[in-house]
Formats: C-alpha cells, sequence, structure tokens
C-alpha cells in the first residue's frame, strides 16, 4: 500500500476544507427550501403551521397618583398613604446607576403630599408639594376654603385630605375645625392641593350662626350694629385691612351694598374683652339682644351673615337659661350645664356651616343662644362645671340629647331612623322613678323584679296599661306634661293626606305605600275614607314607631315617631294636660307616647282620641326629671350617669 496517497499538500488541504463547507451550505440551502415547500403545500391544503415568531414589545405601565401622603422614604422605596390606606413601592431599577440619586433627591418627601409616578409598579418619579400655608380657617364650601390672611382660595379638583393627629386617616375640607389654625394648607398653582389636619387641641371659642329676626331664615337685610363700649370695625381685603375706631352707642348699618364689603369678611370688635355687641335691629324674646365676642358680617349671594365669635364658657351664659328655667335646682342646671357644653364642642369638631364658617346657629336647630337674658344661677352652674364634658368610653363627645318632660320612661336614638343611632349605646330607655334610681346608682341595674322597660313597653297591651295610670314612684307624676290626651272629634281628611304629603316631602322612606303585598315609597295622590288607624310597631320605652292608616282600597305606613306626631296633628285640637290645662298644638303632638282610639260611623274613622304622656322624644336627660331628681339631693353627675350610661366627665381644659 502506498502510504502517501493521503499527503496533501496545503493548498489542497484548503480546497478539500471549502469544498466541505459548500456541501454543508448546500445541505443546508436544500433544507431550508424543502421546509419553505412543505408550508406551502400546506397553506394550500388551508393548513397554517405555526412558526416561532418575535415577542412583542413591552409596554410600561405607568400610574401617577396625585397628592398622595408620604409615608415614608427608605434605600428600598417609598410608603404612601392612599385613599385610606399605606402601600409600598420600590424604586424604580431601570436605570441601575440613577436609583442612588433618584432616593437622595426624594428622601426630603417623608411625611409630605407629592405626586408619584409608577412604571411597572416601580416609582420612576416622585414631584413634592412643598409650598405650604397656615391661617385661621374661616369657612369651606365645595369650590374653595376662606383662610384668615389669604382670602378665598379655591380646592385643587384632585385635593386630597388627611388627619395627621392620633391615627393617620383621610378627610375632607368640612372636617377642619373653624375659627383655629389647626390645619395646613398645601399648594400647588395657587390651588389648594393637600389638606393637613396637623393637630386638635382644646377649643375656647365657638362660632354662631345668628340667625335673622325672630328666626327667620339665615340671611340679614342690612344690620344695624354698635357696641356698649367703644369698638373698631375691621373690613377691606387681607393685603389692605382697614380698621376704623368708633364710640360706644355710635351705631353703623351695613347694607348689601356697602363698601364694607369690598374685601372679606367685615369684624366689629369691641376694644374691651367684657364689650358686648348690640344687635339692633334682631329682634329676640329679651328684646334687642347683646352679644359677647366679636361680631363677623359676610356678604353671600343671598344676603348677609352674621357670625358671632365667642367664648364657649361665655356662649353657655346666654345657652342655659334659654334651655332650663333658671328657678331649677343648681345640680340640674349644672347637668344641663354640661350638656349645652359636650352637644356644642361636638359640633365644634364637626361644624354645622362649614360655608360659613359657623359651628352651630343660636335657634332651636342646635341650642337656643340669647334669646333669654343670662342669669345668675345658670352662669353660676356654667362656672362650676368649666370645661367639663360627658365623654364616650371611646373619648368622644357624647350626643347629649336631652328633651323636656318623660311618661315615666324614656326612649333610644333608634326613635330618629338615622344610621348612627344604633351606635349610641350610652342612651337608654329605662325608668324615670327613684326606686329605678336609687337601684342604679347602687349598682344593682333595674329594680328587684323589674323586666327592662325599655323593651317590656315595645307590647301593645303593656303600654296601654302603663300610660293609663299614674305611678307616684316616677320623678316626674306631678309635672303637668306626664300625662295628657288629645281629641279630635271630627276627623279631616283633607289635613291628613296633606300631613302625609309633607313627611313624605322631607323623607321618603318614612311614608310608605301598600302595593303588590308590600310596601313601597311613592307619591300620595290622594286619600279615601279611612277605616282604621292603629299603632302597628312601638319603639323602645313603646314610644309609636310605626301607625297604620287603612281606606277602603289604600294603606300607608308611617314611621318614625316625629313623623307620627306630625300626621295625627290636626291643627285645631288642643292637648288637655293632667292638671287640666288646654295647650294648643299646632303643628306636632307633644309627644310619640300614647295610645289611640278610633270613633267610627259605618265602619268609618270619624275621629280619634289619644292617651298620652311626656313631652318631647324622649331620648337622652329628661330636663324635668333632672329637677326633680336634683330636688331629692341627687347631683348633676350623678343625674348625668344615669341617663348617659357607661359615659365619664372630663375636663376638656385640663
Amino acid at each position: 500500500m502506498n502510504s502517501n496517497r493521503w499527503n496533501l499538500n496545503k493548498s489542497q488541504r484548503m480546497q478539500l476544507k471549502a469544498f466541505i463547507c459548500f456541501l454543508g451550505f448546500l445541505l443546508l440551502v436544500l433544507l431550508l427550501l424543502g421546509r419553505v415547500i412543505l408550508a406551502l403545500l400546506h397553506r394550500g391544503n388551508g393548513e397554517e403551521e405555526s412558526l416561532p415568531q418575535e415577542p412583542p414589545p413591552h409596554v410600561p405601565v405607568v400610574q401617577l397618583y396625585t397628592n398622595v401622603w408620604i409615608m415614608e422614604v427608605g434605600e428600598d422605596g417609598l410608603m404612601i398613604f392612599r385613599d385610606g390606606a399605606a402601600e409600598s413601592y420600590p424604586w424604580g431599577m431601570s436605570a441601575q446607576e440613577g436609583r442612588e440619586e433618584l432616593y437622595r433627591a426624594d428622601i426630603s418627601a417623608r411625611e409630605q403630599v407629592a405626586d408619584v409616578e409608577l412604571t411597572d409598579g416601580e416609582v420612576t418619579s416622585v414631584t413634592v408639594k412643598g409650598d405650604k400655608i397656615n391661617g385661621r380657617i374661616l369657612s369651606v364650601d365645595d369650590e374653595g376654603m376662606e383662610v384668615e390672611g389669604y382670602g378665598r382660595l379655591p380646592l385643587a379638583a384632585d385635593y386630597k385630605g388627611y388627619r395627621l393627629y392620633d391615627s393617620l386617616e383621610m378627610c375632607t375640607a368640612r372636617d377642619v375645625f373653624f375659627g383655629y389654625d389647626y390645619t395646613d394648607l398645601c399648594m400647588d398653582d395657587g390651588e389648594i392641593c393637600g389638606v393637613l389636619m396637623v393637630k386638635e387641641d382644646a377649643m375656647e371659642y365657638i362660632r354662631v350662626l345668628i340667625k335673622a329676626p325672630d328666626y327667620n331664615g339665615s340671611f340679614h337685610d342690612q344690620p344695624l350694629l354698635t357696641c356698649d363700649t367703644d369698638f373698631t370695625v375691621e373690613y377691606g381685603p387681607y393685603e389692605d385691612r382697614k380698621q376704623e375706631k368708633h364710640s360706644a352707642g355710635e351705631e353703623l348699618e351695613f347694607a348689601y351694598d356697602s363698601s364694607y364689603f369690598e374685601g372679606g369678611r367685615v369684624l366689629i370688635v369691641p376694644d374691651v374683652l367684657t364689650g358686648k355687641v348690640v344687635f339692633r335691629n334682631c329682634s329676640r324674646s329679651q328684646g334687642i339682644p347683646a352679644y359677647r365676642g366679636q361680631m363677623e358680617l359676610l356678604r353671600t349671594e343671598d344676603g348677609i351673615v352674621a357670625v358671632n365669635e365667642v367664648l364657649l364658657e361665655e356662649y353657655l351664659y346666654s345657652v342655659v337659661p334659654s334651655e332650663m328655667p333658671s328657678r331649677y335646682p343648681s345640680e340640674a342646671l349644672k347637668a344641663q350645664a354640661v350638656c349645652a357644653r359636650t352637644y356644642a364642642y361636638g359640633h365644634m369638631k364637626h361644624a354645622g356651616f362649614p360655608e360659613y364658617g359657623a359651628h352651630v346657629d343660636d335657634s332651636t336647630s342646635y341650642q337656643v343662644y340669647n334669646n333669654i337674658l343670662e342669669q345668675e344661677s345658670t352662669t353660676s352652674a356654667v362656672k362650676e362645671t368649666y370645661g367639663q364634658l360627658l365623654m364616650t368610653e371611646y373619648g368622644d363627645p357624647a350626643g347629649t340629647y336631652y328633651y323636656s318632660t318623660s311618661c315615666g320612661v324614656g326612649s333610644d336614638p333608634n326613635v330618629w331612623k338615622t344610621q348612627a343611632a344604633p351606635a349610641l349605646t350610652y342612651l337608654k330607655g329605662k325608668s324615670l322613678s327613684r326606686e329605678a334610681m336609687a337601684s342604679y346608682l347602687a349598682g344593682n341595674g333595674s329594680p328587684e323584679g323589674e323586666n327592662d322597660p325599655g323593651e317590656a313597653l315595645k307590647e301593645e297591651e303593656a303600654f296601654a296599661e302603663f300610660i293609663s295610670r299614674v305611678n307616684g314612684d316616677d320623678f316626674e307624676a306631678g309635672e303637668s306634661w306626664y300625662r295628657w290626651s288629645y281629641r279630635v272629634e271630627t276627623l279631616d281628611r283633607k289635613r291628613i293626606l296633606e300631613n302625609l304629603q309633607k313627611r313624605y316631602a322631607a323623607n321618603s322612606k318614612l311614608v310608605l305605600t301598600w302595593k303588590d303585598g308590600a310596601y313601597v315609597s311613592e307619591t300620595i295622590e290622594k286619600l279615601e275614607d279611612i277605616r282604621e288607624i292603629y299603632i302597628e310597631k312601638r319603639g323602645c320605652g313603646g314610644v309609636a314607631d310605626e301607625l297604620v292608616i287603612e281606606t277602603v282600597s289604600q294603606k300607608f305606613k308611617v314611621i318614625s315617631e316625629h313623623c307620627i306626631r306630625y300626621v295625627l296633628n290636626d291643627g285645631d285640637a288642643k292637648v288637655v294636660r293632667q292638671d287640666g290645662s288646654a295647650v294648643a298644638s299646632p303643628n306636632l303632638l307633644p309627644s310619640g307616647f300614647f295610645v289611640i282610639e278610633t270613633a267610627k260611623d259605618k265602619g268609618l274613622v270619624t275621629g280619634y282620641s289619644l292617651t298620652g304622656g311626656g313631652f318631647g322624644h324622649g331620648v337622652g336627660m329628661s330636663q324635668n326629671g333632672a329637677k326633680e331628681m336634683a330636688g331629692y339631693g341627687y347631683s348633676a353627675g350623678e343625674i348625668l350617669l344615669y341617663f348617659y350610661e357607661d359615659c365619664i366627665i372630663q375636663n376638656v381644659y385640663e
């Protein structure tokens, strides 16, 4: 064998390699060509082969959270508070080298309002809203806020509010404390983008909307004011406020087109703390009223609003004698003072008129203020209970509801049919008797053998038996309103229809019509001859809770003691009290604690009689009950804790 026949020179070897590469390339081309031919054949047969495809390009998901609260800034990312919940997001990793710089640049964002941009769930931008202002909040509506020193500022459409004290919570502009500078406002392009309730402190001043003469609306035509001391009028825009000095007794008229209103609010301020603002053309029972503190006038589209800013304690000097006779025993007056202060303070935390910057008004809608002259006995009661509030076990001001007179038992807040009522568990329907009071204070609860009167008197027979007699042990058994009767000789069907329609207009859920086997809410166009009127359901303590009116082919249900008292009042009949005196009752029956008996002719109701007791809604403290309890030697604290169980008395200023 010739061993040299495979010994190729360098040129031959290169040619051989090139030939082998060519064969490989040719084979690859043939394979690809065959694959294409097969694909074409399959496509021609209606088949389509899935070929590998390039993945679609990634589209980043970008989210922008505006005006969130930055809780924490860390090396790993942000923690924000948004829509009432804490959320954490990492820093964006798309640019590794810029991550540290982003963190360092935004570390000052902690505890700030900011816009946060997320890309694919990671923080890629933080814009801090660091421009802030602070001043007394004077009013709020849906469009903006009025701030002392700045005037009216618009609210951004996407503004957010945060309560920062106690626990972090969301809030709204209407939740701020009016007349106080406890709130910071974050500004962006001239708009309020963040409302920061920074603290809650003891509040000494209350702001009262002074209603028109004889409480006829909220607006004054042209207030006529003076002071019993020298006084100052402040007016004009905040950048150019003016001060006018005036002498005691000098009268000023503030017409709607007065130049005083060219700026913001007009302030009438006595030069000494004991001075009073005299409202010459605002009639009250006492005559021409004079107000402690200062008076503010605000021109609105509907008229001029007057707001009296006054120390809470001095406000009470004029509230307590308007709400309880000054001749009542001292301990009853002190109990009333604590109730009135607690009620007012609750509204100082949650203002009733944010659009005007007022916490309450001076009418029966809240507490009657300055309708009766101050009295030494009631002023002493306020001073002796200085700062005392009735607080719930959760640390909030209690709902210190009160009414005139009980029928020997009270009710609970469910009479009002509100969502908040079930939570007011410290307001119970209980007996107002000496035996029940002594047993409760001894720690024994209800007297031995006595069932819970709130529940027991829900039964019609039990309540009928209870209301038809006088229990001599009841504190108020000697009060004229303890028992009463009401007789409608001739039923006025037109009046009842009008009453039903008015109550339906006020709250359509409380006046229902029977239709197709169920009660529904619908307008009432007519009322046929009435066949039956009866109480179908009673609430706590036996108060009328559901009234049914049946006609020839109709049936209506009236819900809540207030609506029932309104519908059954014919406007003409008088209430006869247990002392024999007859009292006019033009709009509302004295209470919902009554039984009804109808008179009929040929199966149709021609009239009705009520046997009832008490005066008022029956929830909270009976004022005449408190008077009698004080007369038996019980203290204001004992009286209050009987009516408002599980509450405590605290001094807000300590």
